[in-house]
């Protein structure tokens, strides 16, 4: 489509009462709505002439009304080239949690401060609830997504592994277009996760739905091809942002490859895509979108609805067929019949779209269905401890996940009965996360990443090729979903609290979880005196907690350093290069000189932690001043042996205690948990030697590495997390 008449033709004209919205000001509600709007889409176009679209705020009030026709915003951009141009639109759309309704908000950037903007406003008006309630925005979804679709064929943006899946799971974003003069407006859009769907690996497909009818998108288009666009999924904490050049079609075969129950949408917006990222959002993590109880008080805020008709009655268009106000009074005078009528129309409205209802999800029902949400997804096993627990679990409820890298991302927790009960464990110390994966209990350890003590226990997990948990976590966990875990586990780390001494940190990938705690609880108080890190990865983009510990050094100068250590860096990389090698350990030790008394903390993949421990034998360092952690990838089903089913009887002190069939490609462990038997357990994957056994008569297949030394192997002992059977087998789990 190119011309007016074709868009009007495909969309419709907007109802007179739909422009009588609008207003050139802020009024009381429109501040009061501002005031109470934690986040909001956020448009513009920077110095380099691309436009961009992405997500700002973080609480309550970030936006500051200064008059009904000025307003600050507080807005710094990652690099010169996209900060703002002079002489272009500034757009936003305010949302509220708990609420479908939004308010758009178009204006003009006058002044640029480091920390924010000054923007003169053009127009504000409420925007119905439509893309909230098909995306279901505020609410959990009740069943597991589908699994994430896979990148396009060729190459380009939508190629990238990340943003693929961050498509396929996404309902809802906001779009940023303008016009010729400079003008400019940030669209909400939402539908059914994956309605934003790549063709190949540069060409996006958006459908477009019933909607007012404004179609101001599609107008600025026609004019200025330039789009952006910011995605949202709900739980994570990350944004999806790209831009490139778009058109608009209403070819009937496109069209009918995204129908619903046979209604295809009106038209779709193709766009061909320039860049896209995904990246973690502050504002977005601050904001604590996806939880319950961050919810704005319906009681603060005006309804949205009523609020549109007081705008309504307040600016009367010249535009034929408008209503006179005196008409439009009784619906402000009666704000329940109006929200009651607003909603029968959208629960009409989306049912001939081909929705389900989608009304239900607000206000009070909505907060009963997220409650619900957890039990519904996951069954009674969410609820109930897991069968066969040794030690007693603790229910824990996820209230967010911030993406660290591309493949490291940090769940944060709190305790599902008493969100209030601090978490207590040792700075170094990890937890084992237990939860159904396809109708199995699936238990992993992952050390903690947060300084102990709070309400809020982070975990930090590395996606790993394969791997069944790391997987379910970063593809499909969401805010308001529920854990079990067990511990806290294990002796790494140590007491911050009693030493004055140095603390040397060296830490390999994912190895810098432990170390991170011990990090954070340390600078908390004043012991010890100074740390330093020696961290090595492979790429820039690999290193986790890269800005916060930037952060924490400049914070803390002379007391923390951090020296990083790159096997592939880019070029224009100006710190240490190489592998993390017996050398290179010397090297920075000899530049670091570290006290005679100094505490040293190794913490990786096991062939790294035995280098560098050498490397400190070498140098006359004390066996009882280091302190490591090895660890092994989780082993995964397709590596278990494909013989069974077989019989376990499990004893203990001498007597039987139950019987039970190993699957194939099933562990003792989880054989014998699955069963209910009570057999001891912690880390899962056996770097602990919790849950090491006698092998009475039979055989199993060990996966290697593990924490066994050959002597007690020799002895006959295994580890039931990592071992298979090969044949009928008696174990006894007697604790000596």
């Amino acid at each position: 489509m190119t011309t007016v008449e074709e868009i009007e033709a495909a969309v419709g004209r907007p109802a007179p009462t739909v422009l009588m919205k609008q207003l050139d000001r802020l009024d009381d509600g429109c501040s009061t709505v501002i005031a109470h709007s934690p986040i909001a889409g956020f448009g513009y176009v920077d110095v380099a002439g691309r436009r961009q679209a992405t997500f700002i705020g973080g609480a309550a009030g970030f936006v500051r009304v200064e008059s009904p026709a000025r307003l600050w915003v507080p807005f710094r951009a990652d690099t010169p080239e996209e900060q703002p141009a002079d002489g272009w639109g500034i757009s936003l759309v305010f949302l509220l949690p708990g609420v479908g309704e939004t308010l758009r908000l178009n204006g003009a950037l006058t002044a640029r401060e480091d920390t924010g903007l000054t923007v003169q406003v053009h127009e504000a008006y409420v925007h119905c609830a439509r893309s909230i309630l098909r995306s279901r925005l505020w609410q959990p979804a009740l069943s597991s997504p589908q699994p994430p679709a896979a990148p396009p064929g060729g190459e380009g943006p939508l190629h990238q592994l990340d943003v693929a899946r961050f498509l396929s799971l996404s309902p809802f974003l906001v779009l940023s277009t303008g016009d010729a003069a400079g003008a400019g407006d940030t669209s909400p859009r939402g539908d059914r996760p994956g309605f934003a769907r790549a063709l190949d690996g540069r060409t996006l497909v958006i459908p477009d739905r019933k909607g007012n009818q404004r179609a101001d998108t599609f107008h600025n288009l026609l004019q200025d091809q330039r789009i952006a666009l910011a995605a949202l999924v709900p739980g994570r904490d990350e944004v999806l942002h790209l831009h490139g050049t778009a058109q608009i079609t209403t070819d009937p075969r496109l069209l009918e490859t995204m129908a619903l129950r046979g209604r295809p949408p009106q038209a779709a917006l193709i766009i061909d895509v320039h860049d896209a990222a995904v990246t973690g959002s502050q504002a977005v993590e601050q904001a604590r979108l996806w939880d319950p109880e961050a919810d704005v008080d319906h009681g603060a805020v005006p309804d949205l609805i009523a609020l549109a008709t007081q705008h309504a009655i307040a600016n009367p268009t010249n535009v034929a067929g408008t209503p006179p106000a005196l008409l439009m009074k009784p619906l402000a005078v009666f704000p329940r019949f109006t929200r009651w009528a607003m909603n029968l129309g959208y629960r009409t409205a989306l049912s001939k779209e081909g929705y389900d209802d989608q009304t239900s999800h607000s206000g009070p029902l909505r907060r009963l269905r997220r409650l619900l949400a957890p039990l519904l997804r996951h069954g009674t096993t969410a609820e109930a401890p897991a069968r066969g627990m040794n030690r007693a679990t603790r229910r824990m409820r996820i209230t967010s996940l911030h993406r660290e890298t591309a493949s490291a991302l940090t769940i944060t927790m709190e305790d599902a009965e008493d969100p209030s009960s601090p978490i207590s464990f040792r700075p170094g110390q990890y937890f084992t996360l237990i939860t159904d994966i396809g109708g199995r209990t699936v238990r992993r350890a992952y050390s903690a990443s947060s300084a102990p003590g709070s309400p809020r226990l982070q975990v930090t997990i590395k996606r790993v090729t394969d791997g069944l948990f790391s997987g379910h976590v970063h593809e499909n966990l969401r805010a308001g979903d529920t854990l079990e875990i067990l511990g806290p586990s294990g002796s790494f780390g140590i007491d911050t609290e009693a030493t004055d001494e140095e603390l040397i940190m060296i830490a390999i990938g994912s190895g810098i979880t432990p170390m991170m705690s011990v990090i954070r609880t340390a600078l908390a108080g004043q012991a010890p005196a100074r740390l330093a890190l020696l961290y090595g990865n492979r790429t820039q983009n690999e290193i986790i907690f890269a800005e916060e510990l930037d952060r924490l050094q400049r914070q803390h100068p002379g007391r923390l350093t951090v020296t990083h250590r790159l096997t592939r860096p880019t070029p224009e990389w100006t710190g240490a290069r190489g592998r993390l090698d017996a050398h290179a350990i010397r090297h920075w030790l000899d530049q670091l000189t570290p006290d005679a008394n100094a505490r040293y903390l190794l913490c990786g993949p096991a062939p790294v932690t035995h280098i560098a421990r050498a490397a400190l034998r070498d140098l006359a360092v004390p066996d009882d001043q280091i302190h490591t952690e090895s660890y092994n990838s989780a082993t995964t089903d397709s590596a278990a042996p494909a013989t069974g089913p077989h019989q376990m009887s499990v004893h203990r002190d001498g007597h039987l205690i139950g019987t039970v069939l190993i699957e194939p490609g099933q562990t003792l462990l989880n054989g014998g948990l699955d069963a209910g038997l009570p057999m001891p357990y912690s880390c899962t994957i056996g770097n602990c030697g919790e849950c090491m056994a006698e092998l009475l008569t039979g055989q199993t297949v060990m996966s290697e590495p593990n924490c066994l030394t050959r002597q007690q192997q020799a002895e006959g002992h295994i580890l039931p997390c990592v071992s298979h059977p090969t044949s009928d087998v008696h174990i006894d789990i007697t604790e000596e």
